[in-house]
């Protein structure tokens, strides 16, 4: 059975992603459209383009156009220059985690056939280390600063390219990510220009942004949830951001505050802070008429832990990086709580019983598969793991455990590869999270599964207490007894000073596997 979406199908884009987000900067020239939340540095509409411009000239200029691009760096100004300069100019830009290892950083440049790196000076020192053996040829970083070794991307620009670089907007591709690696070598995931400017107008056809709306974001723009949501849906919108290097929960909310952004966009973590962290009493955040979640399942509980809050409405939405991410929003008005949201303008949807590869129908579980105009290529020098994902008909599976109910509303499970079997019966580790959240002594936590001689595997949990609290193990798998049936309550609580997690807030169970 197929679900398709309930809003009106569109075409597939017929602009790159850099002309779709000029659409939207030209439509106000004159306007400031970023900030640097740290700095104060700040670019207009027509200054953002004329270093886009600019960058792809210095691109031409000094042999690098039509190659590869890596850029390491926390949110910044420049960061969509260097990505739509590349575009402009016909190249593929691969984004990279700014705190990655020498290590983790040197495949990511080795697989990916990158030529020119751009860096943060903070990240300088890692960068260079691991552009040896590679093909890099040059260094620059962000910033005016001179550093040996390497060049500051204003010394770089050249004169302002005219005009976009002719490319094929199916098969080109302008974007390079690399998937999270919670299991294995990280994947390069091709996105085409038609993937990513289709996947601004999915997002648009679903969500209210509005010309010269604000908002902050610390979502990383080297992660595809801030590249695609915020820094492209924005500026394509006419829209305005104020960018953070970082997750600082008392900077961010003077920002809020100050910006008066209706819309605040995170993780499941910054839910959570959202609704238990004293300080947010401190601020003015009556701005504030949404929080979406997304990355990783956010349960009704926590959704409206927020709104009880700050008086905001808790939206989730669901995708992956494979999907350029975005297939599912929830509506803004009236959406559901826990709920994932709807499919996107020209999204199908398939739920598959993991064992029979048979359809299920609605409010029957089984594994999500997604086939529309933002699934990617494939992965880059992986067909093995290419056609594991997408079938010859083009249905990307997800992994992903969920339903779709009578009306059209996705809920996430889990990850099917996560699920703890404990004698036949499946425990989803996002339900045992969400009950240990609603415990006052609980900051944070992870599940995962152990192996049981007698029932296969069991659930453990990793704690984060509460500030202030002094509770037991015991104590927790107390609180447990009546909230949860008994084979879900975790066999052992470990306390732990904090989960770790991917960047874009996804629990890095493996780690907590290893320890």
């Amino acid at each position: 059975m197929i679900f398709e979406s309930r809003y009106p199908r569109i075409a597939p884009s017929d602009m790159t992603v850099t002309d779709r987000v000029f659409q939207g900067l030209e439509s106000r020239p004159d306007e400031t459209v970023i900030v640097c939340g740290v700095t104060g540095r700040s670019l207009t509409a027509s200054a953002l383009m004329d270093r886009i411009r600019r960058f792809a000239g210095g691109l031409e200029e000094n042999g690098f156009a039509r190659e590869t691009v890596a850029i390491m760096s926390t949110n910044h100004p420049d960061y969509p220059v260097v990505f739509h300069g590349t575009a402009f100019a016909g190249g593929t830009v691969t984004t990279a985690n700014p705190t990655y290892t020498a290590r983790e950083l040197n495949y990511q440049l080795t697989d990916s056939g990158a030529s020119l790196l751009v860096v943060h000076p903070d990240f300088l020192a890692t960068a260079t280390e691991a552009a040896k053996g590679t093909g890099i040829r040059r260094i620059l970083t962000l910033g005016d600063a001179e550093a040996e070794g390497a060049t500051p991307i204003d010394a770089f620009l050249g004169a302002p390219r005219a005009a976009q670089a002719e490319v094929d907007l199916d098969t080109h591709v302008v974007a390079l990510p690399y998937s999270s690696g919670t299991t294995g070598l990280p994947k390069g995931v091709m996105l085409s220009h038609r993937n990513i400017s289709t996947n601004v107008d999915q997002s648009l056809g679903c969500l209210s942004v509005q010309p010269g709306e604000w908002t902050v974001a610390f979502l990383p723009f080297f992660h595809i949830y801030g590249q695609t949501l915020l820094m492209n849906v924005y500026l394509a919108r006419g829209a305005n951001i104020v960018t953070l290097p970082r997750f600082d929960l008392k900077r961010f909310l003077e920002l809020v505050q100050e910006y008066r952004t209706p819309r605040i966009w995170g993780v499941p973590p910054v839910a959570i802070a959202l609704a238990k962290h004293p300080t947010v009493d401190d601020y003015d955040l009556s701005s504030v008429k949404w929080v979406f979640s997304a990355a990783a399942p956010a349960d009704e509980t926590l959704m409206n832990a927020v709104r009880d809050r700050i008086g905001a409405q808790g939206v989730q939405a669901y995708g992956m990086t494979e999907l350029s991410p975005i297939s599912h929003v929830a509506a803004v008005e009236g959406a559901k709580p826990g709920a994932a949201g709807v499919a996107a303008p020209s999204t199908d949807c398939r739920i598959v019983d993991p064992e029979t590869q048979k359809d299920r129908g609605p409010n029957e579980e089984g594994e999500l598969w997604i086939r529309g105009p933002q699934v990617m290529r494939g992965y880059h020098n992986n067909p093995k793991a290419t056609a594991e994902t997408i079938t010859e008909d083009g249905w990307l599976r997800t992994g992903d455990l969920g339903l779709i109910d009578n009306d059209g509303e996705l809920w996430i499970r889990d990850r099917l590869k996560e699920l703890i079997k404990y004698k036949g019966f499946q425990v989803a580790p996002a339900e045992v999270e969400a009950a240990l959240l609603e415990l006052p002594d609980v900051a944070d936590c992870a599940v995962l599964g152990k192996r049981d001689d007698e029932a296969g595997e069991v659930p453990v949990a990793f704690v984060v207490r509460a500030p202030g609290s002094e509770a037991s193990p015991d104590d927790i798998r107390a609180a447990l007894d009546g909230r949860l049936v008994s084979y879900k309550i975790p066999a052992e609580v470990t306390f732990i000073d904090a989960i770790p997690k991917t960047a874009s807030g996804k629990i890095l169970r493996r780690q907590l596997r290893d320890r």
